[in-house]
Formats: C-alpha cells, sequence, structure tokens
C-alpha cells in the first residue's frame, strides 16, 4: 500500500474538475459521490454490494460510532475497515453535525460540545482534540476537523462567532491531527461563514494558513434551497485551491450533485439514495419516481434494462411495488441498490463528460430528461 495521500487533477471543463484522490487504501475518482456509512453500515446493503457499484469510498459518522459500539472497541477489533469488512477508502465526519443537532440536549463552549446521548442519556463531550482522537481510532483514510454548522438563516454577527470558533477549532484539529494520524491519513478544514461571501473568504484564508489536505463547503444543505446553496458556491470555489479536493458536505439529489460539479466540487455524501430507496422512491434517468404508486401495479418493465445493477435490471416495476406493498425487506434492499447504482453511474457520466469537454452538454441532457433546473 502507498503511504501517500494526494490528488491529481486530470481535466477541467469550465469550473467542473476531474481527478483521483490518491490514499493508502486505493483510489477515489473525482467527481465522487461517498455513500453515507453512518453506523458502520450501508443500511441495506452488503459491503461487497457497494462495491460493485462503483463506490471508492463511503463515510462513517463519528457521533453514532463514539456511542456505539465505541470507538475504543472498534480499535480494539482491527479498526473500522476490518470491523465492517470495507478494506477501500473512508471518510469519517467529525460529529460536529449530529451534534450541533442535538439542541435541546448540548451546551456548546470554546472547549467543545457537551452532550446528552440520544441512545442511552448519558453525557459526553467532544472536543476538536476528541474528534480526532475517535477517528484515528477508527483508522479512517479522510477525516474533519470539528465546526458548527448553525442553520441558514442567521445574523451576520452569530455567523461571523460561529465561524471563528469553528477556525479556531480547525486549528486544534490540525494540532491533535499531527501527533495522533498514521502515514497517509488526511485531515479536511471545513468552510463556514453561511450565506456571506465575506465570512465564506475569511473561513477559506484561515484554513489556508493551517493548510488542510482537503476543503470542505459545510453549512450548506440546511434548508437554504437549491439556488442559494449554488450561489455561496458559486462565491467560494472558485477561491479554494486547485490542487486540494473540494468536499460539499451532506449532498444531495441528483441534480445538486450535477449543479454543484458544474461549480467545481468533487466529492459529495448524502442519505438521500439509500433513505429514499428505503421509503419507495427510486430515481431514474427520467427522475424520481414513488414505486408504491398504484400506476407500478402492472408495470413488466425493470427501473432500467441496461443497468449491469441486478437490481435496477432484474425485477420489475411490479415485483417492486408488490415487496413495498407487502412490507417485504427486498422492496427496501432493492431499491437502495438500484439508487446507489444510479448516483455511481451519474458520477461516471460526469467524469467522463468533464475528460471529453462535454460537461455543458451533458448538463443540459440531463435537465431535459429530468425537468431539474440547474442552472
Amino acid at each position: 500500500m502507498s503511504a501517500e495521500f494526494s490528488f491529481t487533477l486530470n481535466a477541467n471543463d469550465g469550473a467542473a474538475r476531474t481527478g483521483v484522490i490518491t490514499t493508502p487504501r486505493g483510489e477515489i475518482k473525482t467527481p465522487a459521490f461517498m455513500p453515507v456509512g453512518t453506523a458502520g453500515t450501508v443500511k441495506a446493503m452488503l459491503p461487497e454490494y457497494v462495491r460493485a457499484t462503483g463506490a471508492d469510498i463511503v463515510l462513517g459518522n463519528t457521533y453514532h460510532l463514539m456511542l456505539r459500539p465505541t470507538a475504543e472497541r472498534v480499535a480494539s477489533l482491527g479498526g473500522l475497515h476490518k470491523f465492517m469488512n470495507w478494506p477501500h477508502p473512508i471518510l469519517t465526519d467529525s460529529g460536529g453535525f449530529q451534534v450541533m443537532s442535538l439542541s435541546k440536549l448540548r451546551k456548546l463552549t470554546e472547549e467543545g460540545v457537551s452532550f446528552q446521548s440520544h441512545i442511552d442519556g448519558s453525557r459526553h463531550m467532544l472536543t476538536p482534540e476528541r474528534s480526532i482522537e475517535i477517528q484515528c481510532l477508527l483508522g479512517s483514510d479522510i477525516q474533519m476537523q470539528l465546526d458548527e454548522c448553525p442553520a441558514i438563516p442567521i445574523a451576520h454577527e452569530d455567523s461571523r462567532i460561529s465561524m471563528l470558533l469553528s477556525a479556531r477549532w480547525a486549528q486544534r484539529s490540525k494540532d491533535a491531527f499531527e501527533k495522533l494520524s498514521n502515514p497517509g491519513q488526511a485531515l479536511f478544514g471545513i468552510i463556514q461563514g453561511a450565506n456571506y461571501e465575506g465570512l465564506r473568504r475569511d473561513s477559506l484564508e484561515r484554513l489556508l494558513e493551517i493548510e488542510f489536505s482537503g476543503y470542505a463547503v459545510g453549512g450548506l444543505a440546511v434548508g437554504e434551497g437549491r439556488e442559494e446553496m449554488f450561489r455561496v458556491l458559486e462565491f467560494t470555489t472558485p477561491y479554494m485551491p486547485k490542487t486540494k479536493p473540494r468536499y460539499l458536505m451532506g449532498v444531495g439529489k441528483p441534480a445538486d450533485l450535477v449543479g454543484a460539479v458544474a461549480r467545481g466540487v468533487d466529492m459529495f455524501d448524502c442519505v438521500a439514495p439509500t433513505r429514499s430507496g428505503r421509503h419507495g422512491q427510486a430515481w431514474t434517468k427520467a427522475g424520481a419516481i414513488n414505486i408504491k404508486n398504484a400506476q407500478f401495479s402492472d408495470d413488466a418493465e425493470p427501473l432500467d434494462p441496461n443497468s449491469e445493477c441486478p437490481a435496477s435490471r432484474d425485477y420489475s416495476k411490479a415485483y417492486l411495488h408488490h415487496l413495498f406493498r407487502a412490507g417485504e425487506y427486498l422492496g427496501p434492499m432493492l431499491l437502495t441498490w438500484h439508487n446507489l447504482q444510479y448516483y455511481q453511474d451519474l458520477m461516471v457520466e460526469m467524469r467522463e463528460a468533464v475528460a471529453a469537454g462535454q460537461f455543458g452538454e451533458f448538463k443540459r441532457r440531463f435537465q431535459a430528461a429530468t425537468g431539474e433546473a440547474i442552472v
């Protein structure tokens, strides 16, 4: 295994980019979508099936794993890769987003966040140092600084105070990472500042002074809407280093991904394909459908007859409709598998379009087929 982390930019088409992230556990082709494996599993999927869809990397969640089964237990059992039978790259978030969402169960200070477990009510303290310690115990290849992620809308002064706290935590996260990490592991900084251009620029400049292996745009997909999210990306990504990966956290639906790639983003994660699959929503080349709708009860066609994915190709919409109506576990499993394949196929199409200098044409075809506005 290589002991180096690096990013190679292979092609640009406008702001859209394609490249390769190299980690000790393998390469990640970008633009990349990371299926979310919150508690050490991508819900309703075997790891080998996740890999077969084309996923190069998955995401693990620091908050959930620190509570159950605990990072120390995972470490004693050989680390998260061995624990979940995924020998490929893993990115872990810092736990900050989940902790910040526990508004009635947490207390924020300069030191960190004191919070009450949603599982058993036990008290915990998550600091930048503890977050990095947990991520190192898990053994993830890409780790995230601890940050505060306030919702939008937020007053400018409140956002400024929050952004400065995240910047101070970024330095503490980097200091802890340099003490605890192993060769080949990487730490990303997170740009905050809500939807204020000046604050976003200030946040990025502070992170650049600290120096990270990659940079994430945080604090979006928190209710501001697609148009506003794209506006923030348009005044943020042009100033992000061209030689480092750019990660948009917690995004998104297919149209969000296409629009964000058009604005220079390289990496994404979201629960949308798995959560949608468990609830009967399938993403298709013609847009999203609800397989539980009566119109599919006699539909003998599969979701995608040309797909290499068995879930997309080998089961009729009528059968999938029946599984959901009957409450059978197989329904959510098959639809999750299909959705993950759809997302990975979408990333392949975007990588190929950028490499061929045809991303604008790809975007136009996507909009025409799905009816989604991603200007």
